[in-house]
């Protein structure tokens, strides 16, 4: 619905001279309705397969307001996604009116907006006035009126500032956002008894289009990320069957993308068709994270990853574009982390963010999964050092509070948490791993969570809750280790069931704590021997979980190491044919193994979000960029060559990027914005012309960096 104030057009002058505006919404709610929309999609054989969480709404009503002060007479367009009512300082607007004259001076405006099947938004545009992030929201409005009809002006509303995105243009209504497409074709197509079977080159994700099509009777599609289930009938996962007959036009598009490679194509009765193409479909982004070594297998990986990663960021950060198609809060996780070393696309980390909080009362843990509640935490701390963006904390915070006192409220006797009914403990798909009792990693996780609630609520200047979260983390961490460090076996035991803790250790919260800094040096080295280089303590077969435990290494100094495990690892799916990397690969599956999960032929995802780390583990740990003060402001440059010859590329920050280039002979490093610190180890003293060396310790040198300056280093490589 479009509401104009006045009566009357607005002058074209007028108009080119308006002010920058967007559409507006309260925070979260239209993530929470487009996420919805996407996670609605998925489908097994042709059947609906929604989440298995609760699905939350918008806000029917809602009411935006704005205090502002003209410096001059404007004129103000208003349109709606819904019915709206307007007040002006107090008084009503009637009926439907085009167009208002506002004079110069201060003024209160308020738009109510209502809308039961989309999200209530808001687009104002004026000379002077337009609808942003600035105006504030509000889904209760406690106004009340007295026998005078004067309103009380005291309602104590609690106000949030609006949410947007990028909808700059009246016509351009959030409800009716669509991903891009662009025309892609197959790449070799191969004809049989029952048709033909099309082959798109690799991994992809979009509309199969149908041309020449004529006659009647049946089409059948069979798509499969694999030739294999695509030519399996009986157990593809996905397929789509289209009725053709006389009125039907020669192309056609299906309605509903799908992931696949491979597209058997079948058809019944008389009905013929001469090719099929198809709509590839995307998010449009910019890699503007890069990296390149002397290493081709590397350079491979990383592009392989980097093209992962953009296939699943859609709409929000999913986990596999065949299969789920959700937002799974640990997947997510994970795609903000390579986000960061790749797009550095804010938006998609806070609508993805908005769209897995949902909405109060809190009735479960995210996705059901008690360690992705945490992962969630972790995930808005890790936006604000990456960003900056202390808004957006803003906006979460009070999401975050009742969040976190849902999980406080079900720890046991011992303040620790434990599975209850309805939670699913999940940690990693790992045979004949333990959820029962009160499992160390998940304390870990929650320890962590309630430092990062600590931070947020210092931004918001919560002190109180601040402090109180401060103590509740800390005397979590002493419990952890009272609980489950050995210091016999230098490592975390793995869980306590009925006040016994038990002998079995695993990786995960062992290599958490090293990256999470809560070990001293010599338990992290303890750790890296008896747990994180020991393979006798059961292995990691998900790329899942192989993220954090090669980059817990690589905090401990093993890149080396490490990249012998992603030449093998990643490498090894690159050897069986990935064009994307996969939800788990065990090498000691053969043929038809490594396509099977969950009891299915084909149930394995082969092109999973969490398989792109190459992509953050490149640029944090060889490129050697960490932010260490919110938004870039400061940050360090420790680029380790693991062994290559060369190393360079580029690591994407708010307003800029920094460039690192690493030989065994030379530096080369610049930014664009904020201070750094580059540290590096030399046998010869180094020499750079454009800035000051100075020596830490044995080995070691420092050098201060600022924006918009290059500097050359000439060193030897120590490693």
């Amino acid at each position: 619905m479009a509401v104009l104030l006045g009566s009357g057009s607005i002058p074209a002058a007028a108009q080119e001279r308006s002010t920058d505006a967007t559409w507006i919404w309260y925070p979260g709610d239209y993530e929470i309705w487009l996420s919805n929309k996407m996670q609605a999609r998925r489908t097994e054989r042709g059947a609906f397969f929604p989440p298995l969480w609760r699905y939350y709404s918008p806000y029917a009503l809602v009411t935006f307001q704005k205090h502002f002060t003209l410096p001059e007479e404007d004129v103000v367009e208003i349109v709606a996604e819904g019915q709206c009512k307007i007040q002006l300082d107090g008084a009503m607007y009637y009926g439907d009116p085009s167009r208002v004259h506002i004079p110069a001076g201060a003024h209160h405006i308020t738009v109510k907006v209502y809308n039961q099947e989309k999200t209530p938004a808001l687009f104002v545009r004026g000379k002077h006035l337009g609808s942003d992030a600035s105006w504030e929201v509000t889904y209760e409005d406690k106004e009340w009126i007295d026998e005078t009809g004067r309103a009380s002006g005291q309602s104590g509303t609690e106000w949030q500032q609006a949410g947007s995105w990028n909808f700059d243009k009246k016509e351009n209504k959030p409800s009716e956002f669509r991903l891009s497409v662009t025309p892609q074709y197959a790449t070799n197509v191969t004809h049989e008894n029952h048709g033909f079977i099309a082959d798109f080159g690799k991994e992809t994700f979009g509309y199969v289009r149908l041309h020449g099509l004529r006659g009647s009777g049946k089409v059948y599609l069979y798509y499969g990320e694999s030739e294999e289930e695509a030519r399996s009938v009986e157990a593809c996962e996905t397929l789509d069957e289209i009725t053709v007959g006389p009125d039907m036009k020669k192309e056609y598009t299906l309605k509903d993308s799908k992931a696949f490679r491979y597209v058997q194509v079948r058809t019944e009765g008389t009905a013929q068709l001469d090719s099929v193409s198809m709509l590839y479909e995307y998010l449009p982004l910019e890699y503007r994270g890069s990296f390149r070594s002397s290493d081709e297998l590397l350079n491979k990986i990383w592009d392989v990853s980097a093209y992962t990663m953009h296939l699943t960021t859609r709409e929000f950060f999913i986990d596999g574009i065949k299969r789920d198609r959700w937002i799974w809060s640990g997947d997510a996780y994970q795609s903000y982390l390579m986000n960061y070393y790749l797009f550095f696309d804010n938006p998609s980390v806070k609508r993805t963010l908005f769209a897995l909080r949902g909405k109060d009362p809190v009735k479960s843990h995210i996705n059901t999964i008690m360690d992705y509640s945490f992962y969630w935490f972790l995930g808005v701390y890790d936006y604000y050092l990456y960003s900056g963006d202390e808004d957006f904390i803003k906006q979460i915070y009070p999401g975050m509070v009742s969040l976190m006192d849902f999980c406080l409220q079900r720890r046991n006797e011992n303040n620790m948490m434990q599975g209850l009914p309805g939670d699913w403990v999940f940690i990693d798909w790992a045979d004949g791993l333990s959820k029962e009792g009160e499992v160390s990693f998940e304390q870990l996780l929650l320890a962590r969570s309630l430092e990062a609630m600590s931070l947020c609520a210092g931004i918001v200047e919560d002190s109180e809750a601040a402090d109180y979260y401060k103590k509740q983390a800390g005397s979590l961490k002493e419990q952890i280790f009272d609980a489950f460090w050995s210091a016999d076996r230098q490592a975390f035991l793995h869980h306590r069931v009925k006040g016994k803790t038990t002998d079995k250790i695993t990786r995960y919260t062992n290599m958490f704590a090293i990256f999470f800094d809560y070990l001293d040096a010599a338990q992290k080295q303890g750790v890296k021997q008896e747990v994180l280089l020991n393979d006798e303590v059961q292995q990691i077969t998900t790329p899942y979980m192989r993220f954090y435990e090669l980059e817990a290494l690589c905090a401990l100094g093993e890149q080396e190491y490490v990249l012998e495990e992603i030449r093998d690892y990643w490498g090894g799916m690159l050897d069986l044919g990935a064009t994307s990397f996969w939800e788990k690969y065990d090498p000691s599956e053969k043929g038809d193994e490594q396509l099977a999960m969950y009891g299915r032929p084909f149930g394995k995802s082969l092109c999973h979000a969490w398989g792109a780390s190459p992509v953050y583990l490149f640029g944090k740990y060889y490129l050697g960029v960490q932010p260490t003060a919110p938004g870039y402001a400061t940050y360090t440059i420790n680029p380790v060559l693991g062994g290559l010859k060369w190393i360079e590329g580029k690591v994407p920050t708010p307003g800029g990027e920094i460039e690192v280039y690493c030989s065994t002979g030379k530096i080369r490093v610049r930014s664009t914005e904020g201070n750094g610190i580059l540290t590096f180890k030399s046998k010869t003293r180094p020499v750079c012309k454009e800035g000051k060396i100075t020596r830490t310790e044995k080995d070691t040198y420092q050098l201060q960096l600022s924006p918009g300056t290059t500097y050359n280093i000439q060193y030897k490589y120590q490693k």
